[in-house]
C-alpha cells in the first residue's frame, strides 16, 4: 500500500496513469482473477489454517477473517486514485479482459498488476521480460515480516482409469523428477516437484516461480476457488468479485456468496 500511494503520488505524468491496471473479463468465467487476490490475501492475513477452514466451509465469506480481504482489495480496487491506468475506473474492471489489463504497464499508463506466473505469455513479441527489462514480477509482500512465502496456485493432476500394471508404471513416470525435468525443459510450464531443477525453466519468471515454490519456508495453498464447490468457487465467488467492484455493497456480496454453498 506504501509503494501504491507513492506511485499514485509520484509515478506518472500523464492523465491516465494509475498506480494499478486490472482486468476481470473472461468469457463466462468473467471475475475469477478477482478471486485470485482474496485467495492471496487470506494466506497472508490469516494464516493457512484459516485459508484451509474457509475451503472447507467452516469459515464464510462473512466472517472477519475474509471480510478482511476483501476490505484490503478494496483499498486498491475502488479507489479511483489506484485505478485502473489507461483503461477507467472501478467499473471498467469487469469489462477489461485480463489479458489486456497488465498491457497498459507498457504503455506508461500503470505499473503494477496482479496475475499468475502464466501470464508472462501475454506480453507482446520483444517485450523483455527481466529484472533489468520492460517488464519484471515480485511475489506479493508479506502481512508480517518474519513470515515465510506465502503463495497460492493451480495445477494439472494424473488421473488413472484402471490399475494395469503400464497405467502404473506411467504414473510413476510422470511423478518423477525426470519428467518434471524433462517437461520443464520444453517449455511454458513449472512444476513443484522438489527433483527440479530451477534452471530448467524456459524462462525467468518460471525460475523464480520454482524457487518460490521449493524455498524451504514457503506456505503453498492450491487456488481456495478451485477446491470450492462449483456453485461457490466457479460462481457465486465470481460473480461477487463483479459485483463489489461494481459498487454493491461488500456485506450483500459475502451474504450472496455463501447463500450459494451447497
Amino acid at each position: 500500500m506504501t509503494l501504491t500511494q507513492t506511485m499514485a503520488d509520484n509515478g506518472g505524468s500523464g492523465d491516465a496513469y494509475k498506480p494499478w491496471c486490472i482486468g476481470f473479463e473472461s468469457g463466462t468465467a468473467t471475475g475469477w482473477p478477482g478471486t485470485d487476490w482474496i485467495e492471496d490475501l487470506v494466506l497472508r492475513q490469516q494464516g493457512p489454517e484459516v485459508y484451509d477452514q474457509w475451503v472447507a466451509g467452516d469459515v464464510k465469506f462473512s466472517d472477519p477473517e475474509i471480510k478482511a480481504a476483501f476490505e484490503s482489495f478494496g483499498e486498491i480496487a475502488t479507489n479511483p486514485d489506484f485505478i485502473n491506468g489507461g483503461l477507467g475506473d472501478a467499473a471498467s474492471i469487469v469489462d477489461t479482459a485480463f489479458q489486456e489489463a497488465g498491457l497498459q504497464i507498457l504503455e506508461g499508463n500503470c505499473s503494477l498488476h496482479h496475475q499468475a506466473s502464466f501470464y508472462e505469455a501475454q506480453w507482446p513479441e520483444g517485450t523483455t521480460v527481466a529484472e533489468d527489462g520492460d517488464i519484471w514480477a515480485f511475489l506479493t509482500p508479506n502481512v508480517n515480516a518474519d513470515d515465510g512465502a506465502a503463495v497460492t496456485g493451480g495445477g494439472e493432476f494424473v488421473a488413472a482409469f484402471n490399475d494395469k500394471e503400464e497405467t502404473q508404471a506411467l504414473q510413476t513416470f510422470l511423478s518423477s523428477d525426470t519428467w518434471a525435468n524433462e517437461r520443464v525443459s520444453i517449455g511454458g510450464v513449472i512444476s513443484a516437484n522438489k527433483g527440479l531443477d530451477p534452471a530448467n525453466a524456459s524462462s525467468p519468471i518460471g525460475q523464480a516461480s520454482i524457487e518460490i515454490l521449493q524455498g524451504e519456508d514457503t506456505t503453498f495453498r492450491f487456488d481456495a476457488s478451485d477446491l470450492m464447490p462449483a456453485e461457490v468457487g466457479s460462481s457465486a465467488f465470481w460473480t461477487g468479485m463483479n459485483d463489489f467492484v461494481g459498487g454493491t455493497a461488500l456485506d450483500t456480496v459475502l451474504t450472496d456468496i455463501d447463500n450459494a454453498w451447497p
